[in-house]
């Protein structure tokens, strides 16, 4: 039994529908329709299916020279129907008489079933298709109405590689874009796989790596804030020589006492110390100490022995310190110094020129020392010179000098001692070395390459006195030393200059001042010429007559 299907209109078929007929089908061979005395049709019949056509011969049929219908319009406004039978299209506002009266029902119904006894069945044309309902395509007006159109075969559907059992071993073909698709999405899982089981093995070391410093620096912080920092238990045993330097906070300090193996901890020295007050210098004390011992000590007056050294005092007078913190006789010190000068670590460069009053002069470098206990003088001295070998290689004096054309460093530690001398304070020191080396050229028609400083009369003279006398009798003062007297720099320092001197004499500030006096602290006057260095003086002559009153 044929289904009845629907036409393109919207009203659904009726028997009693005067539009009621049938084009009949057959295996593709025309015929023309049969008038029954029915009325002629006011509407095309329903249009043939289009994909019944692909089953002809060719493809479309083109015995009428054109399409059956418009193959892109969906609705098939555009083209009338084209009978299937006839390949032509019926003028459907012509009258009755156009066409020849249609076939009886019941004839064209007995031709319609034989014809399609003649045609083979399906199954005979396809044997390799499993035997299947067959969909019945267009519209017919009873039983016996079988015009087939067979679908086109369909490739079957690919199965599942879940349940086709994918990867290595089934059966694939290789050139199937399918199978390619599919395993490059395997592919692409592998790696996302693989990638993302690095991610989460970085993520789980980072992660690790985080929780231990956490628990590293909480630990810490915990025994810092909550529980008791560790600390020895006593008094401690042995001798230790500690060096607090200048600005030294109290974490500073308590950093260097355990790293010199004093006390156990840091934070058990702030505990300990509490809103005490503790001095820099050098301290005599036990390895092994508890923090609360170590302050009780370091409170101690006796326990400090450090010797400070100020910047510019001459090794004379640092001599005297050293005995007088080692208790020893006034001028063993200094008998030290001048018998083992050459065996206390002097730089090649030293002069030992006879005319120099001291060789240690320059090299007692300014700091704080260790002199506690039974240390001996030459271990102080030696302390101290080695202090300045490493000051003076860090400023490399060797090579400052021979930029700026001096004989060698002695003569450049000469002028730094110069500077500290004659300048008064630290701020003019860049200005009072340029005055030293404007002195020294040897064309000025100031000072004619004479310094005419008293700093080195006095030096001389072993004072230190403002009067150092008339220029007239300076010049006749026949020492080495005196700068009035020989023109160019003395045999050597003057002094110990400190680290500002230093770097004052190594890169000067600019200027052609030859002259300078300094009225108070906070105001030095410099000159080019003598006439203007006169008004000076008489400016610093009145400041000090306001002084006295």
């Amino acid at each position: 039994m044929t289904e009845y299907g629907r036409g393109y209109g919207s009203e659904p078929w009726h028997p009693e529908d005067p539009l009621y007929g049938d084009q009949g089908s057959s295996g593709g061979q025309a015929q023309q329709p049969q008038w029954d005395g029915q009325p002629a049709p006011r509407y095309p019949q329903q249009q043939a299916d289009p994909y019944a056509q692909q089953h002809y011969d060719g493809g479309w049929d083109t015995q009428g020279g054109q399409l059956p219908y418009e193959p892109y319009d969906p609705y098939g406004q555009q083209q009338p129907p084209v009978d299937p039978y006839s390949g032509t299209s019926p003028d459907y506002y012509a009258t009755p008489d156009a066409y020849p009266p249609p076939q009886p029902q019941h004839l064209r119904q007995e031709q319609q079933q034989q014809q399609y006894q003649q045609q083979p069945h399906p199954q005979q044309q396809n044997p390799q298709y499993p035997q299947q309902a067959e969909p019945h395509y267009g519209e017919g007006d009873g039983a016996g109405d079988d015009w087939r159109v067979e679908p086109e075969p369909r490739e079957p559907e690919p199965e599942h590689a879940f349940f086709a059992g994918g990867g290595e071993g089934g059966d694939h073909d290789d050139n199937d874009p399918r199978e390619q698709r599919r395993a490059g999405r395997e592919r692409r899982g592998k790696k996302n796989k693989r990638r993302s089981g690095t991610a989460c093995l970085v993520v789980a070391l980072v992660f690790a790596g985080a929780v231990g410093t956490v628990g590293y620096f909480g630990y810490d912080f915990f025994m810092a804030h909550f529980g008791s920092a560790p600390d020895y238990e006593g008094e401690g045993s042995g001798d230790v020589q500690v060096d607090i330097p200048d600005g030294s906070t109290l974490s500073d300090m308590g950093q260097i006492l355990q790293r010199e193996g004093v006390i156990k901890s840091v934070g058990a020295f702030t505990e300990a110390a509490g809103e005490k007050s503790l001095q820099a210098g050098t301290y005599s004390l036990r390895k092994q100490m508890s923090a609360a011992s170590a302050i009780e000590l370091m409170l101690d007056p006796k326990s400090r022995n450090g010797l400070t050294i100020r910047e510019g005092l001459r090794s004379a007078d640092v001599y005297k310190l050293i005995d007088a913190k080692l208790h020893l006789k006034k001028g063993t010190t200094k008998g030290v110094a001048k018998n083992e000068a050459k065996n206390l670590g002097l730089p090649s460069w030293a002069n030992n020129s006879s005319k120099l009053k001291d060789p240690l002069e320059g090299f007692l470098y300014p700091s704080t020392y260790s002199v506690g206990g039974k240390v001996k003088p030459a271990a102080v001295l030696k302390q101290m010179v080695a202090r300045a070998n490493q000051v003076y290689t860090k400023y490399d004096l060797e090579g400052n000098a021979r930029k700026l054309k001096l004989d060698s460093p002695m003569q450049l530690l000469t002028v730094a001692s110069l500077t500290q001398a004659e300048g008064k304070y630290k701020h003019d020191f860049l200005k009072v070395a340029r005055v030293v080396y404007n002195r020294l050229k040897p064309d000025n028609t100031e000072t004619y390459g004479l310094l005419d400083f008293d700093s080195t009369v006095n030096y001389a003279k072993s004072q230190s006195t403002l009067d150092t006398g008339s220029v007239d009798n300076l010049r006749n003062f026949n020492d080495p030393y005196n700068t009035y007297k020989f023109k160019g720099l003395p045999p050597g320092p003057i002094g110990n200059p400190g680290e500002v001197a230093l770097k004052s004499a190594i890169a000067p500030t600019k200027g052609n001042w030859y002259y300078f006096v300094s009225i108070n602290p906070e105001k030095t006057l410099f000159a080019v010429t003598n006439e203007e260095h006169e008004r000076n003086r008489r400016i610093y002559e009145k400041e000090q007559e306001k002084n006295k009153q």
